[in-house]
């Protein structure tokens, strides 16, 4: 069990490792890279909002990391929610989630490499 759970953190802080093992598998195994960028997309996206949070809650000395990624997600839910409601009538869930989940890859990615650089130039200027 100590093993599962280092592996997984090992996974979350360098979320670019778990990107490329699904994408090289599902390619392999189904020859599909349209599917295999999607699949890597949607199973990086966990590890790149816990990363995101502990870098978050690294740099700025809180723990409201992942409960402000959680907040962020659901207004955003609400707001492509309402809109579809406005346009169609109707609320399609599992379009909303996927879209939702690729906008948090997106979001996710970029404020990991963000903060990522943060955290470095304040560690190299501390020392």
């Amino acid at each position: 069990m100590e093993a599962l759970v280092s592996s997984f953190i090992v996974l979350a802080m360098i979320p670019v490792i778990p990107f490329g093992l699904v994408y090289f598998i599902h390619y392999y195994v189904k020859r599909d890279k349209k599917r295999a960028l999607k699949l890597a997309m949607d199973v990086t996206t966990l590890f790149l909002i816990l990363s995101v949070s502990a870098l978050f809650n690294n740099l700025f000395h809180s723990t409201f990391g992942f409960y402000l990624i959680v907040i962020i997600l659901l207004v955003v839910s609400g707001l492509i929610g309402g809109a579809q409601t406005r346009l169609k009538g109707r609320v399609d869930a599992r379009k909303l989630l996927r879209v939702v989940w690729r906008l948090a890859f997106a979001a996710t990615g970029l404020a990991y490499v963000l903060l990522f650089l943060i955290s470095f130039i304040t560690y190299i200027t501390a020392a």
